[in-house]
């Protein structure tokens, strides 16, 4: 694999069920053995995302050594249309009445509900490859949080200054709140005080709010949110959110439209791409389907310190945890090496 195998070797995967394509270059490589208090090795690596983003991360030897797997078929198997890689026995969640319950158990704790200190949601998260996924796992969560929820709806409008007077029929308030598109928070966003969430674009980024920040929710209002800022530099600090006017960032986008709204999303689960940048020590990769995106998944692992803070679910059609790990799917899509 490219991550042990030599520093400049690097892994790419093409577009994917929305995920842009990416890749991830090795900066740097560390080996050393453990001390007196470590067992093993370790290693420690510096990652380069397509977006210029370092991603440091710090893996036991036996982690790393799947990441290798993995990794190693992304590089030498790449004429291959599905891969079939062995997701280890330990990691799998099975055998479990509720398997989204059981998911968030392994990452988040039984006391998840009542935690407001923000160090408790540092560092954890569940990761989907699609959004649908991600709302699913957020919609459960919210649920299981204590406290009273407050329902923030946004004001869409077609821009006038590039649309059509037909525009106005063809696209009626209710057409325009369910519109869901890149750069556009939800029409409907829940939220409860202590409630993780990421902001969605930048507002200062000098100030620590910029895209994929992730923040904890302290006041809730009708014009804007007390937040704690949970990642990055200015992590501890109290910031205001405002609603701001946001805009579909397609370009091929069928209409000119604007939705007032504040530009979070609840951050228990996010997508994968999303995440990019923040290391995690606890990690859940939630995919009811048998059929892997690769270049994704291998994202995804990597981000993880040791095994034992790395959860997988992969259900079946019917909702259940797939037990069988030996011939769990890795779908290819264009990886190369460079």
């Amino acid at each position: 694999m490219a991550l042990v195998r030599k520093l400049t070797a690097s892994s790419s995967s093409a577009a994917h069920d929305g995920i842009n394509p990416g890749k991830i270059k090795v900066q740097m490589i560390r080996v050393w053995k453990g001390d007196k208090n470590e067992s093993g090795n370790s290693v420690d690596m510096v990652l380069l995302d397509s977006s210029g983003t370092n991603i440091h991360a710090t893996i036991g030897e036996a982690y790393s050594k799947w990441i290798q797997d993995i990794g190693g078929a992304t590089i030498n198997e790449s004429n291959r249309e599905n891969i079939e890689i062995d997701v280890l026995e330990d990691l799998m969640i099975a055998d479990c009445k509720d398997p989204i319950k059981t998911l968030v158990k392994k990452i988040y704790g039984e006391s998840f509900p009542g935690s407001y200190n923000p160090g408790f949601f540092q560092g954890k998260a569940i990761l989907c490859s699609t959004n649908e996924d991600v709302n699913q796992i957020n919609d459960y969560m919210l649920s299981q949080i204590s406290g009273e929820e407050t329902v923030c709806l946004s004001a869409d409008s077609i821009s006038p200054l590039n649309s059509h007077p037909s525009d106005y029929m063809r696209y009626p308030p209710e057409l325009l709140n369910s519109i869901k598109a890149p750069g556009l928070p939800n029409h409907c966003l829940r939220l409860k005080v202590g409630v993780p969430v990421i902001l969605l674009q930048d507002i200062m980024p000098n100030h620590g709010l910029c895209n994929g920040t992730r923040l904890q929710i302290t006041r809730l209002g009708g014009f804007a949110l007390g937040a704690r800022i949970l990642t990055g530099a200015r992590i501890g600090e109290e910031v205001i959110i405002p609603r701001i006017p946001t805009h579909p960032t397609d370009e091929n986008f069928p209409i000119k439209m604007q939705r007032k709204q504040f530009p979070l999303a609840v951050s228990f689960a996010m997508t994968i791409n999303k995440n990019e940048g923040q290391p995690l020590s606890k990690i859940g990769i939630y995919q009811p389907r048998r059929v892997l995106p690769h270049g994704p998944m291998y994202v995804a692992v990597s981000k993880g310190k040791t095994r034992d803070g790395l959860k997988v679910l992969i259900t079946n059609k019917d909702g259940k945890p797939n037990e069988e790990t030996s011939d769990v799917v890795f779908k290819e899509v264009g990886v190369s090496e460079d």
